[in-house]
């Protein structure tokens, strides 16, 4: 009887936090609008593709949406940036699919819903209002770490194709906070402590600093050549700074495998779990 009612309670627990997770709502970065968005009242549009996958576009409200660990907490958190070529966000297989398996292994996640530069009519910038949407994102997390059972030195930027170009960026540009400033979180360090792109955007762009975080990488070897080659040499500039960096090019992968992606078969399915392994080799999972 008294198996059946601890199995019961640990059933009940599961389905809430799993309700938690699934039912979390988007926390606004900025509550009284973002700076460059101002006048700009009109929602987000929703579109699903003919397979139920989800995308968004029209963001004028950056938010982050959180997924809780299902299980206890291993104090990592990770800031998920979606692709979509900065015209929409593909939510689902890069976005959604990869917090909902680090939860599953107890990393405290957020989905980031960043402005879009590229969309038709956009007045954003991916430099002026897309990174700072990430740097805002990763000083919120900071901001609330202790809420969520997060270590302050365990705080990751990752993205997805343009979202990788924001994690990028925001290795490399970030700040220790303005301790003087009105708002709290923009007392707050900018800085993540490690960074995970997967088929990242423009990886010529970025610089690495003696003091940017360990790098993770993962890309298809039938990706366009010139991403191929500029996140081989990004690579390299880490190497060579003597920062901690990993990557993987998996054979016969395109661009957009995402995670949990229907269709996607191979080696390149494995790469969370390398990128798992990783981050327990780097210290970030205890």
């Amino acid at each position: 009887m008294k198996k059946a009612t601890a199995l019961l309670l640990g059933f009940i627990a599961l389905v809430c936090t799993t309700a938690m997770a699934q039912d979390a709502k988007p926390i606004l970065l900025w509550p009284n609008g973002a700076p460059g968005s101002e006048g700009k009242t009109t929602p987000e549009h929703i579109s699903k593709s003919a397979g139920g996958l989800i995308s968004i576009s029209n963001v004028n409200f950056p938010s982050i949406t959180p997924y809780l660990p299902k299980g206890e907490a291993n104090g990592l958190a990770v800031i998920i940036a979606p692709g979509g070529g900065h015209t929409s966000l593909k939510m689902d297989y890069e976005g959604s699919y990869f917090a909902d398996w680090l939860a599953e292994h107890g990393v405290t996640c957020f989905v980031l819903k960043y402005r879009l530069a590229k969309e038709p009519g956009s007045t954003y910038t991916i430099d002026g209002d897309a990174v700072k949407d990430m740097q805002r994102a990763i000083r919120y997390v900071r901001l609330h770490a202790k809420e969520w059972g997060i270590d302050t030195a365990r705080i990751g930027a990752a993205g997805f194709s343009a979202g990788g170009e924001l994690a990028e960026l925001a290795a490399t540009r970030f700040d220790y906070g303005n301790k003087t400033a009105a708002d709290p979180i923009e007392q707050q360090s900018s800085r993540p402590n490690v960074q995970i792109l997967i088929y990242p955007g423009q990886p010529d762009r970025p610089e690495p600093l003696p003091n940017s975080p360990p790098l993770f990488i993962a890309v298809g070897d039938q990706d366009d050549p010139a991403r191929l080659q500029g996140i081989t040499q990004l690579y390299l500039k880490y190497h060579k700074a003597n920062i901690p960096a990993e990557l993987h090019i998996y054979a016969q992968a395109k661009h957009g495998f995402g995670i949990r992606k229907p269709g996607i078969t191979g080696p390149v399915n494995g790469w969370a779990d390398q990128c798992y392994a990783w981050l327990g080799l780097m210290g970030f999972v205890k």
